[in-house]
Formats: structure tokens, sequence, C-alpha cells
């Protein structure tokens, strides 16, 4: 029952749009939360809640350069998101839906 407790709570934070497009566009590479706050026009702290979440269940790291907080993903173990990742757009259908191609990172 742990396990199914597990996934369900997984799911749980897949059900937010913002969260889970966070997850495919982390698919192809790293973000920082500055750009993440520029893509999707929402508050520094309201992006840290989402990625702290994500975190907290281990479904991305962090790591920390300067002032600034990179994240990555980290689903190996969760083939539960794994699976579901596989079936999102790609980074560059995700950031069309965004009107955001061609976004430059803030922090480097």
């Amino acid at each position: 029952m742990d396990k199914l407790n597990e996934v369900a709570d997984d799911l749980k934070l897949l059900g937010d749009k913002t969260r889970l497009m966070m997850l495919g566009l982390l698919q192809e590479r790293e973000w920082c939360v500055c750009e993440f706050v520029e893509l999707f026009e929402i508050s520094q702290p309201a992006i840290s809640q989402h990625l702290r979440k994500l975190k907290d269940k281990g479904i991305v790291k962090e790591s920390k350069r300067g002032q600034w907080v990179h994240y990555s993903l980290n689903v190996e173990g969760k083939p539960h998101i794994t699976a579901v990742l596989h079936e999102l757009p790609d980074s560059h259908a995700l950031l069309s839906s965004l009107n955001k191609i061609g976004v430059t990172a803030c922090c480097d």
C-alpha cells in the first residue's frame, strides 16, 4: 500500500498544469527559477512553491549556482512519471503554447 500511496501522491502533483509543463520542459534540459518566472509570467515565490513540491517528492533536484537555483528531472525509479512525461508535447510545442519561443536565460 505504501507504493500505491506514493504513486497516487506523485500523480496528484502532476494534476497541476504548470507543474506538468515544468516537468515537460525539464525533460530536455535544466531550467533556472528565473526562466520559469519569465515563461509562466507568475511570481518567483509561486514558481518556487511549485518546484519545492516537486523537489519534496524527489521528482526534481536542484543545484545552486550563485544566487540562482537550477532544477533538473529526477524520475529514476518512478516509471509512472516517466510514462506520463512520454505523452507530453516536446519543449518546442510547450514553449509555443506559452508564446515563448526563443526565451533566453536571465541568470547567466
